[in-house]
């Protein structure tokens, strides 16, 4: 590895000395001349290896070692014991606590460059590896979140010319979440499962769907089926993205004080991220233009929302989507069905 930086430690200046020299022609050399300075050192700046003497007075090199090992700043560190100590025992403990060679004192120069060199090889292929691993994941992930949006446009085109309310409303919900203060994690998670909210629909008729008048009362015990059938569409899974899309589609409209569908839940015992999605769905159904209506104003459409504060939706969220109008806002006139 070109213009590594190596960090020698060990308390006797005469063997600091003697590692400079075999390494300093090939490497950029830090010395320590005790574990407190090492650790300070690699926590400013962490080298690509640490030669680590054992034997040294105060904090003795293992303790180095292990306290490199449970820092995550450090952690990835290779470290080469140095050492007079040629016991199985010894070697075995440095092993333990996770150091990748020793190499005994008197140190010879050809032994000290060859495994230098071996182990900084194998550090950067395990970084390249690590890297490869972490972009190839990011695709991955990326590919499942584009084909849940797709899915969940896809039910929308059932009853929406565009599909744009999925994208909308999916904004919404991780804006509300984030001004509720709930962890990044959770954010980006509601943001990636809102649009599977309606896929049921893709179970409902269209008869019922784009029906012009009013649905009489078997359709509408058939349309409020989509929520259940969301829910088996995306079925049971441990990943965390899909058991939030699944609860998201059961629970979407559930109301606050009990009257909503398919199990009647109030208050808190509906889903954190069906209350988000309840009202970031309504948001952007009412503001919206449909093929039967006319968008609602921003201010007809919030006196709704406040006055069904309590009713249908949770009272603190409504809070806290007033909050974030004017983001909700930009995002509808980004995102708008003229497009």
């Amino acid at each position: 590895m070109d213009n590594a930086t190596i960090l020698v430690v060990d308390d006797t200046p005469e063997n600091i000395d003697i590692l400079v020299g075999i390494l300093g022609g090939d490497y950029k050399v830090k010395v320590a001349i005790d574990g407190p300075k090492a650790l300070a050192l690699a926590n400013k700046s962490a080298p690509d290896l640490i030669l680590l003497d054992v034997m040294m007075p105060g904090m003795n090199g293992y303790e180095v070692c292990q306290r490199l090992k449970q820092d995550p700043l450090t952690s990835h560190i290779p470290v080469i014991f140095v050492t007079a100590l040629a016991e199985v025992a010894d070697e075995t403990q440095g092993f333990e606590l996770g150091a990748v060679d020793y190499i005994t004192k008197p140190v010879s120069a050809p032994v000290v460059k060859a495994r230098v060199k071996t182990h900084l090889a194998l550090y950067d292929q395990k970084r390249l590896l690590e890297e490869e691993v972490k972009s190839r994941t990011k695709e991955l992930e990326e590919t499942r979140f584009e084909i849940i949006r797709r899915l969940g446009r896809a039910a929308e085109y059932k009853d929406n010319e565009t599909g744009l309310h999925v994208i909308r409303m999916s904004h919404y919900a991780k804006l509300l979440a984030q001004q509720a203060g709930l962890p990044d994690k959770f954010c980006e998670l509601i943001y990636n499962a809102a649009p599977m909210h309606d896929i049921g629909k893709i179970g409902t008729p269209d008869s019922i769907l784009k029906k012009p008048a009013k649905l009489d009362k078997d359709e509408w015990i058939e349309m409020q089926r989509h929520a259940e059938i969301g829910a088996e569409i995306i079925g049971d899974h441990n990943d965390p993205l899909l058991e939030m899309a699944k609860r998201i589609a059961l629970s979407h409209h559930e109301k606050w004080d009990g009257s909503g569908y398919p199990n009647g839940l109030s208050g808190e015992d509906i889903p954190l991220e069906g209350r988000i999605v309840a009202i970031a769905d309504v948001f952007d159904a009412l503001t919206s233009i449909r093929p039967y209506k006319k968008a609602w104003t921003i201010e007809d459409t919030m006196n709704l929302i406040e006055s069904e504060s309590g009713k249908h939706f949770d009272p603190d969220l409504v809070v806290h989507f007033s909050a974030i109008l004017d983001e909700a806002v930009k995002i509808r006139d980004a995102h708008n069905e003229s497009e």
